[in-house]
């Protein structure tokens, strides 16, 4: 444990000091970085290429090889945008990255928060997810994104300190329960945020449908703690409206979570995502082995 302690520290000073750096950088130079990220990952490197072919034929079964290219090659353009913001996010301030990152309907989250309730949403990994942090600056209570730790201790600190000058914290999705379970007896409420396209592997609580055309296990977790403890669930659709600017629009899922029949929450999400991801494939995550646990 002490010597993957220390790698990590080794890695954190090597590398932090830098992307500290870049994330000083004005975002014309950063674009014109990405650019050459872009060119470097997708021509040279071939980052992840195979995954991300073998994904949009699963999930594009119908498009020529020349409409597959195409859009391998602005999603490489996209990804290599979003690795470039999110150094930014290291040391943008808070009133430049609301500038960029605009919210729609949030009222419908405020009239819930002043009921006193939590609210949940949920969203996929598409476009620019990470700016989604920024809703916790529009809230009434706090916002808590459900994540996954990242094994180095020290950039998981940094990280988790850049987000909470937006009023959001970063919440282990493997003490998600607990804490909710600990505001049952305190009279303090929030939004929980859920990327909802995970791929997890088929188990007791995973559910199988169709994703993208594809069948495979997805995550029930939101839909299970909506109908516990009768949290109204939203969706987010995000976009981007032009380079380093995103539009985030709120939309009701399931205002009354108890209502629904079992997965049917679930898949109105999935049933969104789908919509938006057809209109739009480069924004999505293809570099994410999403269907490694497809079932036949």
């Amino acid at each position: 444990m002490k010597k993957i302690n220390g790698l990590h520290l080794f890695v954190f000073l090597v590398t932090y000091p830098l992307l500290l750096f870049l994330s000083y950088l004005p975002h014309s130079l950063l674009y014109l970085l990405s650019d050459f990220l872009s060119f470097v990952l997708y021509r040279i490197v071939k980052f992840r290429i195979e995954i991300v072919r073998k994904n949009l034929c699963l999930c594009f079964p119908k498009k020529s090889f020349k409409e597959i290219k195409e859009i391998e090659r602005k999603f490489y353009k996209h990804f290599s945008d979003l690795m470039v913001e999110m150094i930014k996010n290291f040391s943008i301030s808070k009133n430049e990255m609301m500038k960029r990152y605009k919210f729609h309907n949030i009222e419908l989250i405020n009239k819930e928060e002043k009921k006193g309730k939590c609210t949940i949403l949920l969203l996929g990994h598409f476009s620019n997810w990470e700016g989604m942090l920024t809703i916790g600056s529009h809230l009434i209570g706090n916002s808590y994104g459900i994540y996954t730790p990242l094994t180095n201790k020290f950039f998981e600190k940094k990280m988790s300190k850049s987000r909470e000058k937006y009023g959001s914290f970063l919440l282990s999705r493997y003490k998600t329960f607990d804490f909710i379970e600990s505001m049952k007896y305190s009279k303090d409420y929030g939004l929980f945020g859920f990327i909802g396209d995970q791929s997890p592997k088929k188990d007791s609580k995973s559910y199988i449908r169709t994703f993208m055309g594809v069948k495979v296990p997805v995550f029930t977790g939101a839909e299970r703690i909506a109908k516990k403890y009768n949290f109204p669930v939203f969706y987010c659709q995000i976009n981007r409206v032009k380079r380093g600017f995103y539009k985030a629009e709120i939309s009701a899922l399931a205002k009354r979570p108890l209502e629904y029949k079992e997965n049917e929450i679930t898949n109105l999400f999935f049933n969104k995502l789908e919509k938006q991801i057809k209109q739009n494939p480069s924004e999505y995550l293809w570099t994410h082995n999403r269907f490694k646990y497809m079932v036949k």
